[in-house]
């Protein structure tokens, strides 16, 4: 039995071609982000409330695939550079509806332009066709692992 045998080929194993792929994508968006003195999960938070104003703590954690704790850190940092605003009491139950502020959406738009180059740069050579088959394919693997409960919904 060869080594190839027992473990996983790391040069054709699919799941590690997508974690090298993320991990190399969140490495340049880390780096036109940086200057903008933001990270990729504040800037995935700027973004979730862009276009869905009015979203939780949770929603926003479970969108940036972190922590509620995490998050509410992370708001509370928010709150205070003026990039959202949050009632002090909830309007309903205990959720406190996150708005971007005026300030917030200039530093988006400026990060949603950098964080645009990236991905053109990342599909240069890259056909339509191409992109939308690989859309396709990526949703299909996500399907999949999340029917078999691998993955959190």
């Amino acid at each position: 039995m060869s080594q190839h045998d027992v473990g996983i080929d790391l040069t054709t194993s699919l799941g590690y071609l997508l974690k090298e792929a993320s991990s190399a994508l969140r490495a340049a968006m880390d780096a036109v982000l940086k200057p903008l003195g933001l990270t990729v999960t504040q800037y995935s938070c700027l973004e979730l409330l862009a276009q869905r104003p009015g979203l939780s703590n949770s929603d926003l954690a479970r969108g940036a695939f972190v922590t509620r704790q995490s998050m509410n850190v992370l708001l509370q940092a928010f709150e205070q550079d003026g990039y959202v605003s949050r009632p002090s009491e909830a309007p309903v139950g205990k959720v406190l509806p996150t708005q971007l502020t005026p300030r917030g959406r200039g530093v988006l738009e400026k990060a949603s332009a950098a964080v645009r180059s990236v991905e053109v740069g990342m599909l240069d050579g890259v056909t339509a066709d191409e992109q939308a088959a690989a859309r396709s394919i990526l949703h299909r693997m996500i399907d999949s692992l999340r029917v078999d409960g691998a993955a959190p919904r």
